[in-house]
C-alpha cells in the first residue's frame, strides 16, 4: 500500500507543486508511465514500487547530484496492482500498460504465441531487464507433511490468479503428474486467508522471497513449505525448462527453519514496442543508477538480486531499442 500511496504523492506534486513553487507549465511537461505489477501481497507490487520510484522524476524535483530524485525528467511512474504475468503481457501488448513485470515463461511464450498464447501471440512487447529469480512456493499448513505432490489429489488447492503465470505453470504441473484436485482461483491474500481459516489444504504461488502476505501468515497461523524431491525439480524443468532448481534459504521466512528445495523462473521487466527509443534508453539508464542501487538494496530482499550484470540473463525476446542503446553503452551488448 505504501507504494501506491507515494504513487499518488509523485502525482500529486507533479501537478501542485512542491509548497506551490512549481509553476503550472510544468504540466505539460509531465508523463505518466504505468507498471502492471502483482497484488499487493506478493514481491511484484512493492518491486513494480521500488522501480517506479527510481525511474520518476515529477517536474519541480531538485537535482539528482543535490540530493533530488536521479530518475527521468518529467516522468511520473506508477505501480498498478494487476493479476500480474499474463494479465501484464497481455495489457502492454494492448497499450493498456507502458510495462510491465512478468515471469520468464510468460513473457516468451506470449511473445512467441505459445502455451497460454496460442492464437494470440504478443508481438508487441520488448525487453528492458531481468531482474531475479522467482522460487515457487507450496505452502501447507503448519505441521502438514506430503510425501510426494501426489499426495494433493483430492485436496482443495489454490493455483494462483487469473492471469498469473504461475498458476499456467501449476497447472502444467498438475496434469503432467495426473493429479486431479479441487484447484481454486485465488490471489495471494485470499490464498494465506483460506488456508490459515482451514477453507484449503494447500496453495501454489511463485515470486520473489520473501512474500509479505507470507511473513504475516507465519507470525500468526503458522505455515510450511513443500520441499520438491530431486526428481520433481528435474521433471518439472523438463516440461516447463522456464524453471529451474532453486533454493528457499531456512530462515527466509522466520518460522521456516529448514532449506526448502524448489524451482524458479525469472521475473522480467518489459514494456511495449511502440514506447519511445529516448525515453526507454532514459528509463533504463534510471534504473541502473547508483541512486537505484540502494533504492533496490534497502527497499526489498529480493531488491539485493536485481542487478546490472544478469539484466539480459535468459532474456529470449527482443530488447527494446532504447535499452538496447545503454547495454551497448556499458558493454552487454556488443
Amino acid at each position: 500500500m505504501k507504494f501506491r500511496i507515494r504513487a499518488f504523492v509523485a502525482a500529486f506534486i507533479a501537478i501542485v507543486g512542491i509548497a506551490g513553487v512549481v509553476a503550472p507549465s510544468y504540466a505539460q511537461d509531465m508523463k505518466f508511465w504505468r507498471i502492471g505489477t502483482g497484488g499487493a501481497g506478493g514481491t511484484y507490487y512493492p518491486i513494480g514500487g521500488l522501480i517506479a520510484n527510481a525511474i520518476s522524476n515529477p517536474p519541480g524535483s531538485r537535482p539528482c547530484d543535490k540530493g533530488g530524485s536521479c530518475g527521468v525528467p518529467g516522468l511520473v511512474a506508477i505501480a498498478v496492482s494487476t493479476n500480474a504475468s499474463v494479465a501484464n503481457v497481455n495489457a502492454i501488448d494492448a497499450g493498456q500498460l507502458d510495462a510491465g513485470l512478468a515471469g520468464a515463461q510468460s513473457v516468451t511464450q506470449g511473445y512467441n504465441g505459445e502455451g497460454k498464447f496460442v492464437g494470440a501471440k504478443k508481438s508487441n512487447i520488448r525487453m528492458i531487464a531481468n531482474l531475479y529469480p522467482e522460487d515457487m512456493h507450496l505452502v501447507l499448513p503448519k505441521g502438514t507433511k506430503l510425501g510426494s505432490l501426489k499426495d494433493l489429489a483430492g485436496k482443495k488447492v489454490g493455483v494462483a490468479a487469473a492471469g498469473s503465470g504461475t498458476q499456467v505453470s501449476v497447472r502444467m504441473i498438475l496434469k503432467h503428474y495426473d493429479i486431479k484436485a479441487d484447484e481454486l482461483e485465488l490471489n495471494l491474500g485470499q490464498s494465506t486467508q483460506r488456508l490459515a481459516d482451514g477453507q484449503i489444504d494447500a496453495f501454489f504461488y511463485a515470486g520473489g522471497t520473501p512474500f509479505a502476505a507470507l511473513i504475516q501468515l507465519g507470525s500468526t497461523k503458522g505455515f510450511e513449505l513443500y520441499t520438491f524431491s530431486e526428481a520433481e525439480r528435474k521433471e518439472i524443468n523438463s516440461i516447463i525448462p522456464y524453471y529451474v532448481e532453486s533454493l528457499i534459504p531456512a530462515g527466509t521466512y522466520q518460522n521456516i527453519t529448514y532449506d526448502v528445495p524448489t524451482v524458479a523462473v525469472s521475473g522480467q521487466l518489459i514494456t511495449g514496442a511502440n514506447q519511445p527509443e529516448d525515453l526507454v534508453y532514459e528509463i533504463t539508464k534510471a534504473l541502473w543508477n547508483k541512486n537505484t542501487r540502494k533504492l533496490l538494496d534497502k527497499g526489498h530482499a529480493k531488491g539485493k538480486q536485481i542487478v546490472l550484470e544478469t539484466a539480459l540473463k535468459g532474456v529470449l525476446i527482443p530488447v527494446h531499442p532504447g535499452a538496447e542503446k545503454f547495454y551497448k553503452e556499458v558493454g552487454l551488448i556488443k
